[in-house]
């Protein structure tokens, strides 16, 4: 079976944590986000190919938790040329 990627490396980190940590982080991730498990648990399960996201307050906040640096939390980054320079093309 192949292991599909998820849309975000929120799993990534978890997993590099210990058993204790992972523990202790299942238990306050939810309230530090203010989120239920089950919310936490479908955020960490988004599928690479999905339209949904993570509201963007949610993914700064685990971003800082998680110590990554802004805007690394997506395994996709949209490339897209400027405003300015699409409009000067035209």
């Amino acid at each position: 079976m192949e292991k599909q990627i998820r849309k975000y490396k929120i799993d990534e980190y978890l997993f590099n944590l210990n058993v204790w940590q992972y523990r202790k982080a299942m238990q306050i991730l939810p309230d530090l986000l203010s989120i239920s498990l089950n919310t936490f648990h479908n955020y960490r399960r988004i599928p690479m190919e999905s339209s949904q996201d993570i509201p963007y307050e949610k993914v700064i906040l685990m971003e800082k938790l998680f110590e990554l640096q802004m805007g690394t939390l997506a395994y996709q980054y949209p490339e897209i040329e400027s405003l300015k320079s699409m409009l000067i093309n035209d």
